[in-house]
């Protein structure tokens, strides 16, 4: 699609970069050019396009849609989740496993490959619904000018220099200029996070306007008309829209998240090791027996044994297990790593409206003159909402939440209408007059503050009306200035009694006045009941909260302060919009909450934070949202979000209750410390298990262990961690966030998986002198194999605690019953009828007696390193 004509002063684009940047600079200039200067350039006129402008201006910019992204084939879809590193490394051993016979390993392998890519394939197909759920927000037809006359044109044949009318309950079909409007009031809350409507007006914005939405005169495409009716001008369609530029930067391929990258960086050093080992041990063997293909096959083996190939199983079986204690919660994870993310989450941005509060504006104080509540003043604007029969706008509505009133006040049975003075945006006041049940006619008056005090001769205070004082109203002007300042929306409510006035319709303007100051009403969209102590909950599980919202400051300011969160440094998006990369990653740390943001900004957050080597989550319910839940490491959206939202998030909480999101970091948390212990079991396991084979490989005239028996060793170690999911994680290791340390895992590797060759070349020296092996090589691979699965399978239970085990620390009884059967298991195997098969013998009993004084110094020596180990280098 082309670009729409450009203003001359389109070289104010928005500093925050980002995809929407050309679009915003031409929004702004749109938005600071005065009405027949906007015409001029877009080549249009009052009287509209002719059909045969329009029909050129549509081959030229396109159809009015938006996120025409081309979608992946379910085929391509299903190869790139093959690209993994781990999947190819395993692919490659299934396939070397294939040709040299060794169907077994060919089998565990590929399983594991298939379980993990079909379940990353299925969650991702969800996500390419994004695009088609954006084009479900825009209405079907428009209201423009065509050939001079006035027409309904379906929305996708809309181009820019269109003139269009909007009228209440209208979308806008596209971002246009007003050129000019009667008491047009836009909600354009999903796209800026802004409770209340906005108004718009034809005048040309002042040039210190850098945020094109904080132009009052631009209508966006996907903000509803609450009020009033406008003509404007469509400056851009389709993809050159706001909501288009969001749009696509939702859609196509996610970036890497922390969890990925970890996957990928632990995939690369078990590769390395590899890459180290294989060859050796193929060399050392090779060369010193001679016999090149029996080094070969060794090699494969200690290649499978080297590999991790349980890890795509027990990471997908620990996160589904978190998915379903998620969904116990009625929490969806649309992505499973996401649960990871979420324990690993040191830093959660939030949107405010929506999330942080309930998304609806609410009666928040009643208050007489004085700023006490009262209920007289709650009771007439009840009396007031409930009878007038105009538009009733959002304000009305929050006063008439109070249902228990209607029967309280009888409205019906005493109070009896008699006629009402509409609404309109010059006296910004409405009135309504009520008979009771004695005869008498009240008129109750509300609106903007400085209107209706101007008509207010008289005020009651404590139930005894007395005139008007000048130094007593400003005290009232104040309290009202006051309560705007803390971000309340304050209307004034005042009324007059009428003895043996008309009861017949026939009151007026004229009639509101000589009216009695009774108080004010003060709405605000409050936080949510959760939202304070779920802050605290996360604070104690040491993750920062950040609100990012394109609400003012002072309304951010109020809502921060009522859910307990400091406002110390307060950062504009203007402030935002100057700033580099590098000045940003500062300011961010610095601070804690930004306000009157535009989508673009919000990324820049996320990407500030993020390259800060934060694991960042981000909660939001609006299209203004939609790019930074993509950006960051676990998006989470809430049950009343739009679908652009939903689509762009990992994990939607299905219930008003922040509370929730404590219980999902500890999920998290638990899940990663489940797969970090396969890990360092395994790795390290492994690790130590081939360093004695490199060793065994030099001075032994015959192979340390048979190639089925590595195998065998290595499957039976596999199926022991296959209850890993099961296990506990120690509460104290919840408390504070956990990523991926690579560097910690290979120094685990190297400092633990060497104590296990100190035992395995002790089992070397028992076979070999005390029991003669050298002529034995049955025996000493029998030997070896029982000593390797006993202390492989019994050493979990220290690494899988960073206390003492068995005492401070218990496994899970499923994990303890695994570890048992599979030593029996292997015990057996020795003695077996598969015995010969395998090249196993039976061992003398003198050595089941210094395996198990073995097993107990292993067992002694590695919680011994290993509480050095976190001592030394953390946990």
């Amino acid at each position: 699609m082309k670009s729409s004509p450009q203003p001359a002063n389109t070289s104010t684009a928005n500093p925050a970069g980002g995809k929407d940047a050309p679009i915003s600079g031409q929004l702004l200039g749109m938005g600071r050019a005065d009405a027949a200067t906007v015409l001029q350039q877009l080549a249009s006129r009052l009287d509209g396009l002719t059909q045969a402008e329009a029909d050129a201006r549509l081959k030229q910019y396109g159809l009015n849609a938006i996120a025409r992204e081309q979608r992946l084939s379910a085929l391509m879809r299903l190869l790139s989740n093959v690209k993994n590193p781990l999947v190819l490394l395993l692919v490659a051993l299934g396939v070397l496993s294939f040709l040299t016979g060794d169907l077994r390993a060919t089998v565990v392998i590929f399983v594991m490959v298939i379980l993990g890519t079909v379940l990353r394939f299925v969650q991702e197909m969800r996500a390419d619904n994004a695009a088609e759920k954006l084009k479900a927000m825009v209405s079907n037809t428009a209201t423009l000018m065509r050939d001079g006359k006035e027409k309904e044109v379906p929305l996708k044949m809309l181009v820019p220099g269109d003139i269009i009318r909007l009228a209440a309950g209208d979308m806008a079909p596209a971002d246009v200029r007003v050129l000019s409007a009667k008491d047009l009031f836009l909600n354009q809350a999903a796209l800026t996070g802004e409770s209340l409507p906005v108004e718009k007006k034809a005048d040309a914005a002042p040039a210190d306007v850098h945020n094109p939405l904080e132009l009052a005169n631009i209508c966006f495409l996907g903000t509803n008309v609450e009020s009033g009716a406008a003509t404007a001008v469509v400056i851009c369609t389709g993809e050159q829209t706001y909501l288009g530029s969001l749009a696509a930067s939702i859609v196509g391929q996610r970036q890497l998240t922390s969890f990925d990258k970890g996957i990928n960086k632990f995939t690369w050093l078990m590769i390395l090791f590899i890459a180290v080992m294989v060859p050796t041990v193929f060399l050392l063997n090779g060369l010193s027996k001679h016999n090149w293909m029996e080094a070969f096959l060794f090699a494969m083996a200690v290649a499978v044994g080297l590999t991790p190939e349980m890890l795509p199983m027990i990471v997908t079986v620990n996160l589904s297990k978190g998915a379903l204690a998620m969904a116990r919660k009625k929490v969806i994870v649309k992505r499973l790593n996401a649960i990871q993310n979420f324990g690993a989450m040191d830093v959660l941005c939030t949107d405010k409206t929506g999330t942080i509060t309930q998304g609806k504006i609410v009666l928040e104080k009643h208050l007489d003159v004085n700023g006490e509540d009262s209920e007289k003043v709650l009771h007439f604007g009840y009396l007031n909402s409930f009878h007038h029969t105009g538009l009733k706008n959002l304000l009305d509505e929050a006063i008439l939440m109070h249902e228990e009133l209607e029967q309280h006040l009888q409205v019906q049975e005493k109070y009896r209408k008699i006629d009402e003075i509409p609404f309109d945006f010059v006296r910004r006041r409405m009135s309504v007059v009520v008979e009771d049940e004695s005869g008498l006619n009240t008129l109750i008056c509300k609106g903007a503050v400085e209107e209706v005090l101007s008509l207010c001769t008289r005020v009651e205070l404590n139930g005894e009306v007395i005139a008007v004082q000048p130094e007593h109203d400003a005290k009232r002007r104040q309290l009202a200035d006051d309560l705007n300042g803390q971000g309340f929306r304050v209307i004034a409510l005042a009324y007059k009694q009428m003895q043996g006035a008309s009861d017949e319709p026939v009151y007026a303007v004229k009639d509101e006045s000589d009216l009695i100051l009774l108080g004010f009403l003060a709405f605000l969209d409050p936080p949510k009941d959760t939202a304070a102590e779920a802050l605290k909950r996360l604070h104690r599980l040491n993750v920062d909260v950040k609100i990012l919202t394109g609400d003012n400051e002072i309304i951010t300011a109020y809502i921060c302060k009522e859910v307990g969160m400091q406002v110390e440094h307060l950062l504009l998006g203007s402030q935002i919009e100057a700033m580099s990369e590098g000045e940003l990653a500062v300011a961010v740390a610095a601070s804690s909450v930004f306000a009157r943001l535009a989508p673009a900004h919000k990324e820049r957050i996320i990407r500030a934070l993020q390259s800060k080597d934060h694991v960042v989550g981000f909660m939001g319910d609006g299209i203004n949202d939609a790019p930074a839940l993509k950006a960051a490491d676990v998006g989470i959206s809430v049950d009343s979000a739009v679908d652009i939202a939903k689509e762009s998030s990992d994990i939607i909480l299905l219930e008003n209750n922040l509370l929730i999101l404590e219980q999902g970091v500890l999920e998290g948390r638990r899940v990663f410390g489940n797969i970090i212990k396969y890990i360092k079991m395994a790795a390290s396991s492994n690790f130590g298990n081939m360093f004695s084979v490199v060793g065994a490989s030099v001075f032994l005239p015959f192979l340390p262990m048979l190639p089925i028996q590595v195998l065998i060793n290595n499957l039976l170690y596999d199926f022991s961690q296959t209850t890993i999911p099961t296990d506990e994680v120690d509460a104290d290791w919840l408390i504070k966030p956990r990523k991926w340390a690579i560097g910690e895992i290979e120094r685990f590797i190297l400092f633990i998986g060497p104590i296990s060759s100190i035992f395995d070349y002790l089992t070397f020296f028992i076979m070999l002198y005390l029991f003669n092996s050298w002529q034995n090589p049955e025996l000493f691979h029998t030997g070896w194999f029982v000593e390797s699965i006993f202390t492989q399978t019994l050493i979990i239970h220290v690494i899988r605690t960073n206390k003492i085990p068995f005492i401070e620390s218990r496994a899970s009884w499923p994990l303890i019953a695994t570890s048992l059967i599979i030593v029996a298991v292997g015990a057996w195997l020795t003695v077996s009828p598969l015995a010969d098969t395998l090249g196993f013998v039976a061992l003398p009993p003198l050595y089941w007696l210094l395996l198990a004084i073995m097993l107990l110094c292993y067992m002694i020596l590695t919680q011994l390193v290993k509480t050095w180990f976190i001592r030394r280098f953390g946990d």
